[in-house]
């Protein structure tokens, strides 16, 4: 058959269903069903040990969800304690201990400030500063004062329950993150993002100075991610949540006297009596001596990619093996660690803490035919039965940012460092970064194929399978403009190519494929929105996969920030979502030849995808419907409201959409 008698037969095809269908409305109509949350785990960021209720010592947590939670642990057994809600936070970074007791909690989400006390448990004191919806780091001053740190604007903070909040203002005006606070002497010493810089601040007279960073030191895409003043030294880990160099400054000498290398965050220790701190440094927890730069091992490991303690300290526990204080801390999912100096005792113990719905990120059908889900910020992942709707929970995994079948694997790209793993459903789960496991099997499955940390990248947004090889789409990390175009080829394990800025400054967060095309929808935005963009309106492109170069780049939405969905439809014209509107390009005219306006929002959300089964579109709406869309026609409707930002079709015709940690299946009426 010519190309000709196929496109005239795809023609009477469609012609034939709207026949007998009748108008988009009628035909939209269909069942849909909740199956409900596939991702729930434990995810503590923030957490400190201090005195709890009763006055014994315990294990702080702050645990994500909706809403947050700050659990109180007890170290001896792992058991719950307390557990209090924390109305308007999506999670928290920030918990620490001022000298008065009062646990204090800087949450995300709408930058709300909580204080625990034991006359009247958690007590939300409203957001610190008006402009501000994150609160990355708080540390103690004298009494029940606090100081914070805040993004979007940088600000520093303090808050006394006598005397209210104090607006430090803006530490440095090209910073956006005031991303680590830590208190001694009377100073404040603030660590902020990339190009990383460090800050003095004297607590009363809000007078602040610039201080030095280590000699050789290049600062460019750098964080001064953690800082802890502890018994006159600062210890700062430069880098991101995976490790990195910490270097030491003398407070009184003012200098920088050491540098420990892959040392990881969140935390240091209190010292002990001889002014020996405990931290996790190449996947061990260790004792570090800063009078002696001595660093000795426990033997105790910890590994994994996320080995971050949150909140380490000391405990009596009262237990035979355990004498006097030893060191505890958690790590990210629940599970607690404990060792003692004295006997060199050490264990892990998974605490009491509850999981919570994890928000899908990302869907798409495996090569198994079964549907897949991937969470935010947890992480996690699941496969959904299509015929029984049961779902299988993996075990934890990274942040899904997209997921698509080729060639027999489910590629998964994953935050930050724009990482792209490839999962076999045929052999077993074994993610080695994630959840060590020996047991499991040799072989990591998902394993890690490449990522673009080198190009500053954080987010592979858009993936798509290009005949032979595997293409992927990014978005830069925070001061970065300029995402990265990549195709992968599995046979060969290696790259074709991988080039930033394809479009000038623009993210690339969609993509489509079609007859050795590759074609690209951008965003003006980075992958943080702390970045300005330079740009305004976002592109679509084409790329030849044979020939490796750039085709043609055009506007098919002018004034839109982003074109966050592509998609083929049968007559072979490339479909587009761009805010509140969705139109369809000749890609041989270089042309718009549709276009459909759902609303005059410009919202960067949306995603859109064809059903070969009912030959329809369907759509997220600026992250407030679901609808679907005659390409003949015109006619869209809208087949559910809500929080809607994922969506993907089965073979079966079945679309799947998830609404925040829901997941739900719409069935069409295909007569």
């Amino acid at each position: 058959m010519t190309l000709i008698r196929k496109f005239l037969a795809i023609v009477v095809a469609a012609s034939a269903v709207l026949a007998l269908q009748g108008p988009a409305e009628a035909r939209a109509r269909g069942k849909i069903t909740e199956l409900g949350v596939p991702l729930q785990d434990v995810l503590l960021i923030g957490g400190v040990v201090a005195p709890g209720p009763g006055g014994k010592t315990v294990l702080w947590a702050a645990s994500s969800g909706v809403p947050a939670h700050l659990n109180a642990i007890d170290p001896a057994t792992g058991a719950e304690v307390a557990r209090y809600d924390l109305p308007g936070a999506g999670g928290s970074w920030a918990v620490d201990v001022t000298p008065d007791g009062s646990v204090y909690v800087g949450g995300y989400g709408d930058g709300r400030l909580y204080r625990w006390t034991e006359q009247d448990g958690v007590r939300d004191l409203g957001r610190p500063v008006a402009s501000e919806n994150f609160i990355w780091t708080v540390a103690p001053g004298q009494g029940a004062t606090v100081y914070g740190g805040t993004s979007p604007g940088g600000r520093l903070f303090g808050y006394d329950p006598a005397t209210g909040v104090r607006d430090y203002g803006r530490l440095s005006p090209t910073h956006a993150y005031v991303r680590s606070v830590s208190t001694a002497g009377g100073k404040i010493y603030a660590g902020m993002e990339a190009p990383a810089a460090l800050f003095e601040v004297d607590a009363a007279s809000g007078v602040s100075k610039q201080l030095p960073l280590p000699d050789g030191f290049d600062p460019a895409g750098q964080w001064a991610y953690d800082v802890n003043a502890i018994d006159g030294y600062l210890y700062v880990r430069f880098g991101s949540a995976s490790p990195g160099p910490m270097h030491v400054w003398d407070i009184a000498a003012g200098a920088w006297v050491d540098t420990l290398d892959a040392a990881h965050g969140l935390d240091v220790s209190a010292p002990d009596e001889q002014g020996r701190v405990y931290m996790i440094k190449s996947g061990e927890l260790v004792r570090y001596d800063p009078r002696t730069r001595a660093v000795t091992g426990t033997g105790m490991p910890i590994t994994g990619r996320v080995a971050n303690s949150r909140g380490i300290g000391w405990a009596e526990l009262g237990l035979p093996d355990y004498p006097g204080r030893s060191i505890v801390g958690m790590l990210w999912r629940g599970l607690m660690f404990r060792y003692n100096p004295q006997t060199g005792a050490k264990s892990f113990v998974q605490t009491a803490v509850r999981g919570e719905p994890i928000d899908i990120t990302a869907l798409s059908e495996g090569p198994d035919h079964r549907m897949y889900a991937g969470g935010f910020l947890n992480g996690g992942f699941a496969a959904i039965d299509p015929k029984t709707g049961q779902t299988q929970e993996f075990h934890t995994f990274s942040q899904s940012e997209d997921m698509v079948s080729h060639q027999g694997k489910l590629y998964v790209g994953a935050y930050p460092e724009a990482r792209v793993y490839a999962y076999d459903p045929k052999l077993p789960w074994n993610s080695t970064e994630y959840s060590p496991s020996p047991e499991a099997g040799p072989a990591p499955n998902p394993a890690r194929l490449f990522d673009f940390a080198a190009d500053k990248q954080i987010r592979p947004r858009a993936m798509v399978s290009a005949g032979k090889y595997l293409a992927v789409g990014t978005m830069p990390d925070l001061g970065q403009l300029g995402g990265v175009f990549a195709l992968w080829d599995p046979e060969k394990g290696v790259l074709k190519t991988a080039q930033r800025n394809v479009v000038k400054d623009q993210s690339i967060v969609s993509l489509a494929y079609r007859d050795g095309v590759v074609y690209g929808g951008t965003s003006i935005y980075s992958g943080q929105t702390a970045t300005p963009p330079t740009q305004t309106e976002a592109k679509l492109f084409a790329w030849s996969v044979r020939e490796n170069r750039l085709l043609w780049e055009m506007t098919p939405a002018p004034g839109k920030p982003a074109i966050s969905g592509l998609t083929f439809d049968a007559l072979g014209r490339l479909w587009g979502i761009a805010g509140g509107e969705v139109f369809a390009v000749r890609p041989l005219l270089r042309k718009v030849v549709s276009r459909v306006t759902l609303s005059d929002s410009k919202s960067a959300a949306g995603q859109l995808v064809y059903n070969l089964r009912d030959l329809t579109l369907y759509g997220t709406h600026a992250g407030s419907s679901v609808f679907s869309l005659n390409p003949l026609t015109g006619r869209h409707t809208v087949l559910r409201e809500g929080p809607v930002h994922q969506l993907a079709v089965h073979r079966s015709g079945d679309v799947y959409f998830a609404e925040g940690p829901r997941l739900l299946r719409y069935e069409p009426q295909i007569r």
